[in-house]
C-alpha cells in the first residue's frame, strides 16, 4: 500500500486574483513624482495633450500627469486608454466612454497604469473623488 492511499484530501479555497484598479492609488501630492519621471501639465489644450499621449503610449516609459481638475484627471485616463487602444484620443478627452473604461480587462489596466504612473495634484481629495467614476 502506498503512502497516498490513506492521505486525506486537502481543501483549498481558490479565488480569482484581485483585479487591479484603473485608478486606485493613482492620485499623489504635487512633487511626489520619482526623480527623473516625466511630469506633464495636462491642463494644456486637447490637441497638444492628444499628441503627447500618442507619443508616450509607445515611448517605453510612463509619465506623471499634473492637474487641479477632476474632469481633466478623468480625461487623461480615458485619453491614455484611447492612445493604447488606437482609439480616437480627442473624443476620449472630451467625452470619456465610462462603460468602456469600467469594463477594461486586467491586461488593459496594467498597460494603462504602466503609461499613466500617477496624477499629481494639490487637491488629492477632489481628484480622487472625481476618479471614482472609473471604478466598476
Amino acid at each position: 500500500m502506498s503512502h497516498d492511499d490513506h492521505a486525506e484530501p486537502v481543501l483549498v479555497s481558490l479565488s480569482a486574483p484581485a483585479r487591479r484598479s484603473l485608478v486606485a492609488g493613482l492620485v499623489r501630492p504635487v512633487g511626489s513624482a520619482p526623480d527623473g519621471a516625466e511630469v506633464v501639465d495636462i491642463d494644456i489644450p486637447d490637441a497638444e495633450l492628444a499628441a503627447y499621449l500618442v507619443h508616450i503610449a509607445h515611448a517605453g516609459h510612463g509619465f506623471v500627469a499634473r492637474t487641479g481638475s477632476g474632469a481633466r484627471a478623468v480625461a487623461v485616463v480615458a485619453g491614455t486608454v484611447a492612445a493604447l487602444c488606437g482609439e480616437d484620443i480627442p473624443t476620449a478627452l472630451t467625452a470619456p466612454d465610462l462603460d468602456f473604461l469600467t469594463a477594461l480587462k486586467p491586461p488593459a489596466i496594467e498597460a494603462t497604469r504602466s503609461v499613466l504612473l500617477a496624477v499629481e495634484t494639490a487637491d488629492e481629495q477632489a481628484i480622487t473623488a472625481a476618479l471614482r467614476i472609473l471604478e466598476p
